[in-house]
């Protein structure tokens, strides 16, 4: 199920294993963010949460292969074994949309974040 795959990165049953976070930030969003996911159309699973590390702009999760960034601005665009979330982090939360498929059926929905 591709939306398991999603779930560790936006969100192990998904988005929970933290990095340490840097000692001196590289960039404004660097750190650990908790992630949770819903789903609002398709047959995935409605709903995931997980930890994920920022580090020098870039996204990484436990477990997952994860390919994404975070703007200085906060501008987020990743991809997850083929599912994409895009948003915007302002400070300590942030929120967007995310898309994929599970089973071959399209899923998509929102995020949101928030730094720990």
């Amino acid at each position: 199920m591709r939306f398991a795959r999603i779930a560790a990165f936006c969100a192990a049953s998904v988005f929970t294993a933290a990095f340490a976070a840097p000692a001196f930030a590289q960039t404004p969003y660097d750190g650990n963010w908790q992630v949770t996911i819903v789903t609002k159309t398709g047959t995935c699973e409605p709903s995931a949460s997980s930890m994920l590390t920022v580090a020098d702009g870039k996204i990484t999760a436990p477990g997952a292969n994860v390919s994404g960034t975070i703007g200085s601005g906060g501008l987020v665009k990743v991809s997850i074994n083929g599912a994409y979330a895009n948003g915007q982090l302002s400070g300590n939360a942030g929120s967007g949309k995310w898309n994929g498929a599970s089973a071959g059926i399209p899923c998509s929905g929102r995020w949101e974040a928030s730094r720990q």
